[in-house]
């Protein structure tokens, strides 16, 4: 970047943590800049005015916090529970949901104080780079994108300490943890660090939304969960807001240790990473509405759907939210969900989550279809020519072998 094109107002993705507040200094130092401090509220429980005092103290011109709790659980969550998208089949994406919305307010922040570019922590090795930068392209191409961390001298760590000290930069103090962690209301995730060893169980004393499946408690709980259209409107009959219904199951999953992934996936930039991940309302609403469109979806709309969950969910990790392959497939998504509307009841049990209950006005299943022991208006002497037609082609490809 030029001398003439260095930004004169930055909008700066804020964490408060030791990188984005050394990033927050090394901005202004740098461009001669005013920044401008952003920080999405997604649930990860910051001290947000000691989050803001901390940038003001650094340099910030201004900060900016945004309680996008219920937006983020609502129109990013769960789509992805509607789509049942589960990247490499383990992960629920967490952090990949999250990121498109951070990126997306970030943007009208921008815009609010005229700001020419947009900066993030995230980097040059992960994903979060893609998902973030991909997201100011689409709707803010005019934007200069900074990302620190692919231009500047610092290796690491110790290296951003020793900044900070030099430059009086105030950063938390607190013991560091040999993983990094990742948080919001749909999750919690842990890489690195010891983690890097594949055959290093991770500590029990890590976790922090769920207790292991050895410690929850020996008798099962059961739950319902109320959906309309594809999206969970109720626990056990009561009705929440969509951050609230989330924080309520995760407090339930959580304590019968439901949803913990210890997986090792394909990273976009084409490095495979371990990650553990602990989601526990985010699993109870997966298995719930998963049991929900058994008996609601057409068999052949079922199995298109199932086709299409990977490209999905690989659309959703690589940062592909703003796209118009995205925008047809969630298009897609929301016509299948029309008539998903239901109560499925899941006993919880030391880490299993079991459908053990189903109910719907807009079923497709019929007990006198199904049963064994009633007709139902199906003939079985009908069957028998389903089956020669079904053997033609066998039955003609293995006389060729003869």
């Amino acid at each position: 970047m030029g001398f003439q094109d260095k930004p004169k107002r930055i909008v700066l993705a804020y964490s408060g943590g030791l990188d984005t507040s050394v990033i927050l200094h090394w901005l202004i130092e740098t461009y001669s800049a005013e920044v401008i401090a952003f920080t999405a509220d997604l649930g990860q429980k910051e001290d947000w005015e000691e989050v803001s005092r901390r940038a003001l103290a650094v340099g910030a011109k201004d900060v900016v916090i945004l309680d996008l709790k219920e937006e983020f659980v609502k129109d990013y969550v769960f789509f992805a529970i509607k789509a049942n998208a589960r990247y490499e089949d383990w992960y629920l994406m967490g952090t990949s949901l999250a990121r498109p919305l951070i990126a997306k307010a970030q943007v009208e922040v921008a815009k609010k104080f005229g700001a020419d570019a947009v900066a993030h922590g995230a980097t040059g090795k992960g994903n979060d780079q893609v998902r973030f930068e991909l997201t100011y392209h689409a709707l803010a191409p005019d934007l200069k994108v900074i990302a620190p961390w692919r231009i500047w001298n610092f290796r690491g760590r110790s290296d951003l300490i020793r900044y900070a000290q030099e430059k009086n930069i105030p950063v938390p103090v607190t013991p560091e943890k040999p993983y990094s962690i990742d948080a919001n209301l749909f999750h919690v995730s842990y890489e690195g660090g010891i983690l890097e060893d594949l055959w290093q169980e991770p500590p029990d004393d890590m976790f922090i939304l769920t207790v292991s499946p050895e410690k929850a408690p020996d008798k099962p709980e059961y739950v319902e969960v109320t959906f309309k259209r594809g999206e969970p409107i109720a626990i056990n009959g009561e009705e929440l807001s969509p951050a609230e219904l989330l924080l309520r199951l995760n407090e339930i999953g959580g304590r019968h240790g439901i949803g913990r992934v210890d997986m090792v996936e394909n990273r976009f930039v084409g490095i495979k990473s371990r990650g553990i991940y602990e989601t526990p309302g985010g699993t109870i609403l997966h298995i719930a509405h998963r049991a929900l469109e058994q008996i609601t979806l057409d068999r052949e709309v079922m199995r298109l759907k199932d086709q299409l969950m990977p490209k999905i969910a690989e659309l959703i990790y690589y940062g592909f939210w703003f796209s118009p392959e995205f925008l047809a497939l969630k298009t897609f998504v929301e016509h299948t969900q029309e008539r998903v509307s239901g109560v499925v009841r899941l006993k919880l049990y030391k880490g299993n989550c079991i459908p053990v209950g189903r109910k719907s006005d807009n079923s497709l299943y019929k007990p006198s279809l199904a049963s064994f022991d009633e007709a139902g208006g199906y003939d079985q002497s009908d069957a028998e020519g389903f089956i020669r037609l079904q053997a033609l082609r066998l039955k003609n490809y293995f006389q060729r072998e003869v």
